[in-house]
């Protein structure tokens, strides 16, 4: 990694990113962008009924996610700024393709290539993962009305397809550093000495070249 510090997290619903992305920005002092959720004014009525809301929902985000990605670019990046993000903007395309139609991933996906073909690509992922049961008990933990009708099944399969997506960008990608933590194992909210091991393994890696 020879750029500035670009990190997104990345892993499904309640595997805590957002805590994460704060507490390494705490650390290193580098900026934070935070994705903007409960703003989606689709999200409740897509968790009721995904088939009828999936590409209100999916497009909102996107746009979102284009402006704020957009921003990084031009108010960090370009001014040598580290940013440390709770996603990245390829997260679309695991829950795009989970929850549309063919027809309508397909125009979504034209959509997609057309707006982030010239947008940074990160120079170190977080992948967080965990099983379904530890997954809901930290969904209800947190407690969010907007995912009290999360599906387990939905959960269970958005996994899957994370754990997918991750092998094929590393495929594609080997020049971005891939971190990759079990929250069965670790749990970096609660525990101090299982943050330290994240945090310790992200020096390393900047410590190999990407400045700071």
């Amino acid at each position: 990694m020879k750029h500035t510090p670009f990190i997104t997290e990345e892993g499904p619903i309640g595997i805590g990113k957002t805590n994460l992305s704060k507490a390494i920005s705490d650390h290193f002092q580098f900026a934070i962008l935070r994705e903007i959720v409960d703003e989606n004014p689709f999200l409740g009525k897509f968790y009721k009924d995904i088939e009828e809301w999936s590409f209100q929902t999916e497009m909102f985000f996107l746009c979102n996610r284009y402006k704020q990605l957009e921003d990084i670019n031009k108010k960090y990046l370009n001014k040598q700024l580290p940013v440390v993000a709770d996603y990245h903007i390829f997260k679309n395309l695991i829950f795009a393709q989970r929850s549309l139609k063919e027809e309508q991933y397909e125009k979504y996906l034209n959509i997609f290539d057309i707006l982030t073909n010239d947008m940074p690509v990160p120079n170190m992922v977080i992948y967080l993962h965990a099983s379904l049961d530890t997954l809901l008990t930290r969904i209800q933990k947190r407690g969010r009305d907007i995912e009290k009708n999360i599906s387990p099944l939905y959960l269970e399969q958005l996994s899957i397809d994370y754990h997918q997506f991750m092998q094929r960008f590393k495929e594609k990608h080997p020049d971005v550093t891939v971190l990759q933590f079990n929250g069965d194992e670790l749990d970096f909210v609660k525990n101090k000495d299982d943050l330290q091991i994240i945090i310790k393994q992200i020096e390393e890696q900047l410590q190999k070249g990407v400045k700071q």
